[in-house]
Order: structure tokens, then C-alpha cells, then sequence
């Protein structure tokens, strides 16, 4: 037992110790191994069909690329020109803001002596500074080595060529690696791989298709809404849908602020609030649990401290790594909770 420990030990340290190393030059074959991990079950019915692996591959990652381009060709003119318009207003929309709230904030400290609108007003600057502080800091991790020229380049250059590699040799890949595990305990850690790669495929594989339902709901219904920048918006709030409760929250404070600040009637306003409000309505009770399900093992409180921490700890790169490890690292917490409340130590048998 204390042999395996020391084994499985130095074995995670050394993987641990390899990520760190080359963390950055680490992006474009961490989005090649995600992508022909999601692409595996396609290429599999693919070569059902062409009897060949190869072939199924370089269809697989074809659709793939086709599906891309083809999202890019109908909605990129629409989001460059609310882009550049979102660009242009932001400005006005601030002097609005700042016109709506300076009278309120006038009001509020008119009973206040002048000493405590000062103690107030520099609490307020320091709070401010620190969070936009964390803000920026965390933007540069995210995309200091981790979204440079080369790794951008890599993206556009070496992935397409890791995907394809990957996709095609995966079975035999899986094979080699399945014929390393110490015979011994090879049972029960084929087991929690399989477990492992349930929860990946359920949460992964259901969660994209849940951000693009979300996006399409969001920026069909709210440009049908008539919102300014509705298109850029619903998109967005799908996309950060990605993690749990954090995207539509987002989506619905800039949507709600842009509806207030275009509408002058409250009907339009609540039309873009009654949006936001059935779509989390039909993502809780019926895309999410069909999609995804309750299944995976992977709490939403859990899955965003895992994409906190990782993109603090490793950027971009562990932005992307957050939820495979947390699947990882969940599913061995389960295990070792299960041996725990089987074993003697429980029960307290000797």
C-alpha cells in the first residue's frame, strides 16, 4: 500500500511538474486533446460507416471547421457593426449613467457631514482600485503567455494537426495506455477512468450544447426585443453559461442596464427581464437536466471554484484544465468516501 502511494505520488508530481514547465507552450495541444476528445464519438460513427479511421477523422474534424466558418459567416457582419456601435456609445451611455445616479448620490449624502463624504468617498476609491486591480491581474494571467503571437499562431497552425492525430489514433491510444496499468489494481482503475470519462462527456459535451441553445434563445429573442446590441449580448450570456449561474447573472445586469438606458417605457423593459427569466427557466427544468443531467457529479458551486482557481493558478491554460481536473479530482473524492465508509475505521470493527 505505501509502495502504491509513493508511486501514484511521485507520478502526480512529475505530471504537475511537466504542466508548470512547459505551461506555456501547452495551449495548442491542450485545445487539440479537448477537441478530439469531443470530436471521438463522431469519428466512431464515421467509421462505422467509411470503414476507415483515417478518413473518419478528417471528416470529423472537416464538419467541425465547416460548423465554425459557417457561424462566423452568419453572425460576424451583425456583431462587427454592434461592436463597433456598442464602441461609439459608450461614452454617451456612461454620461447617462452618470446623470441618472449623481442626484440620487446627492440626496443620499445630503444629511452627511463633509468629513464622512470624504472617509466615504475614499473607502469607495480604494474598494474600486482593488477590484479593478484583481481584475487586470487576472486578465494578464489569462492572457500573458497563455494568448501570445505564438501561442495564437499554434492555435491556427499546430491544433488542426494535434486534432487530427489524436482523433485518428485515439483508440490506439487508449489501448497502449490501458495495457500500462499495474494488473493488480488494473480493475478498479479502469473503473474510475470510465466513471472519470462519463463525467467529462456528460458535463463537457452537454454544457457546449446548453451555451449554444442559450446564445441562440438569448440573441434571437432579445434582438426580436428590439435591443440595441441584443445579438452581441445573448451570445455572450450563452457562451459564459459555460459556468453555472454566472453567465445569465452577467447577461442580465448588462441587458437590464442597456433596456434602461434605451427604453423610456417600462413594457420593453420587462419584455428584455421576462427574456432573461424563461430562458433560465427552460435551461433549470429542461435543457440543463436533459443535456446534462444530475448525473455528471459536478456541483456548479464546485465547478466555478475550479475555473476560479485555475485561471488564478494557470492562466488561460488553467482556465481550460479547470474542468477535467475538477471531474478528476470529484470522482476520486467519491471513491476514497466510498472505501472510508466501507472500511473497519467507519464502522469501528477491529
Amino acid at each position: 500500500m505505501a509502495r502504491s502511494l509513493r508511486f501514484w505520488g511521485v507520478a502526480t508530481l512529475l505530471v504537475l511538474a511537466f504542466l508548470f514547465l512547459f505551461r506555456d507552450i501547452l495551449l495548442p495541444f491542450v485545445v487539440g486533446l479537448g477537441v478530439a476528445y469531443f470530436l471521438d464519438p463522431v469519428a466512431d460513427r464515421l467509421e462505422a460507416l467509411v470503414r476507415s479511421r483515417t478518413l473518419a477523422a478528417i471528416l470529423a474534424m472537416f464538419g467541425f471547421y465547416v460548423l465554425i466558418l459557417v457561424f462566423f459567416l452568419l453572425f460576424w457582419p451583425v456583431l462587427e457593426n454592434q461592436i463597433a456601435t456598442f464602441a461609439e456609445r459608450v461614452p454617451g451611455y456612461l454620461q447617462e449613467i452618470r446623470e441618472t445616479l449623481v442626484p440620487y448620490l446627492t440626496n443620499l449624502f445630503a444629511g452627511l457631514s463633509p468629513e464622512m463624504v470624504g472617509k466615504l468617498e475614499a473607502a469607495a476609491g480604494a474598494e474600486a482600485g482593488k477590484v479593478l486591480g484583481l481584475v487586470g491581474s487576472l486578465a494578464g494571467s489569462l492572457f500573458s503567455g497563455g494568448v501570445a503571437i505564438f501561442n495564437l499562431i499554434s492555435l491556427l497552425l499546430v491544433t488542426p494537426i494535434v486534432i487530427f492525430y489524436l482523433l485518428r489514433d485515439w483508440d490506439r491510444i487508449v489501448a497502449r495506455v490501458n495495457g500500462w496499468l499495474p494488473q493488480a489494481q488494473a480493475g478498479v482503475i479502469r473503473a474510475q477512468l470510465r466513471e472519470i470519462d462519463r463525467t467529462l462527456a456528460g458535463f463537457i459535451r452537454g454544457q457546449a450544447t446548453v451555451c449554444v441553445l442559450l446564445g441562440l434563445f438569448y440573441g434571437i429573442g432579445l434582438t426580436l426585443a428590439g435591443l440595441d446590441f441584443g445579438l452581441i449580448v445573448g451570445l455572450g450570456t450563452g457562451l459564459l453559461s459555460f459556468i453555472p449561474y454566472f453567465g445569465m447573472l452577467i447577461g442580465f445586469a448588462i441587458g437590464m442596464t442597456l433596456a434602461l438606458l434605451q427604453f423610456s417605457d417600462w413594457l420593453p423593459v420587462a419584455i428584455v427581464g421576462g427574456i432573461f427569466l424563461a430562458g433560465q427557466v427552460i435551461e433549470g427544468n429542461f435543457v440543463t437536466p436533459k443535456l446534462v443531467g444530475e448525473r455528471v457529479g459536478l456541483h456548479p458551486v464546485w465547478v466555478i471554484f475550479a475555473l476560479f482557481a485555475g485561471a488564478a493558478v494557470g492562466g488561460f491554460l488553467g482556465l481550460l484544465l479547470a474542468v477535467p481536473v475538477a471531474a478528476v479530482i470529484g470522482v476520486m473524492a467519491r471513491f476514497g468516501i466510498e472505501r472510508y465508509l466501507a472500511s473497519d475505521y467507519y464502522s469501528g470493527r477491529s
